[in-house]
């Protein structure tokens, strides 16, 4: 059965992009369970489209892992298990220390305070939605934070990757953090304290707040299980 997306969201950017973001929006909201099957006909229905940019949109989303080529079949929602979640949380760490240790850590250390003032609002969105529990708002803002913090760096690649890493940990945690009892004061709510502390240039709490955020999802994710 194909997913169920409103088509009215299919807007902007090229008409793959547009896909490519509606289906992960999907699958970062859990509509789209792991091992969820379909084909690109049933997609191409869906959006009233032709097959050819949904194809290049379900192979887009094929390399950002979150999605599996079966072979004469179609495609489907990629699984990811907890082994895989702690590498990932574990590989964003990596990343983001060196960061810290590098000249881009320097550069992070020199933002001018308008940018990082434009994060800081950001940050509100997230942590509001956080503490009232609202997972889907939550992810939106989440997402759009970290984006900006990494867009800083001004290291394309470094910015994919961890927007990468962040996507796929979402999408490994939603399912079990839907089935929790509750969520109000349960998230990770540090967004504004990240903002506050590089607007006052400090990367070393910065970090700790990072390392803070990593503990606190792998301790969530551990309990909801």
């Amino acid at each position: 059965m194909a997913p169920g997306p409103d088509s009215s969201v299919i807007r902007r950017s090229t008409l793959r992009e547009q896909i490519a973001e509606a289906l992960r929006d999907e699958i970062l909201a859990g509509r789209l369970p792991s091992g969820h099957p379909f084909t690109v006909k049933e997609i191409a229905d869906q959006y009233g489209v032709s097959a050819t940019p949904v194809r290049e949109a379900l192979l887009d989303l094929c390399a950002q892992g979150l999605l599996d080529v079966e072979q004469h079949r179609g495609f489907k929602v990629h699984a990811f298990t907890a082994d895989d979640f702690r590498a990932m949380v574990e590989a964003r760490t990596l990343v983001i220390e060196g960061i810290f240790r590098s000249d881009a850590g320097r550069a992070l250390a020199a933002t001018p305070a308008e940018v990082l003032v434009s994060i800081r609002r950001r940050a509100e969105e997230a942590e509001r939605a956080a503490r009232a529990g609202d997972l889907d708002v939550l992810i939106g803002y989440d997402l759009r934070f970290w984006r900006e913090l990494s867009g800083i760096v001004a290291n394309a690649y470094i910015s994919d990757f961890l927007d990468r890493l962040r996507v796929q940990t979402w999408m490994f945690a939603v399912p079990l953090l839907r089935g929790a009892p509750r969520l109000v004061d349960r998230l990770w709510h540090g967004h504004g304290a990240l903002a506050d502390a590089l607007l006052r240039h400090d990367l070393a709490d910065a970090q700790r707040l990072i390392a803070d955020y990593n503990e606190h999802a792998l301790a969530l994710v551990g309990t909801a299980r």
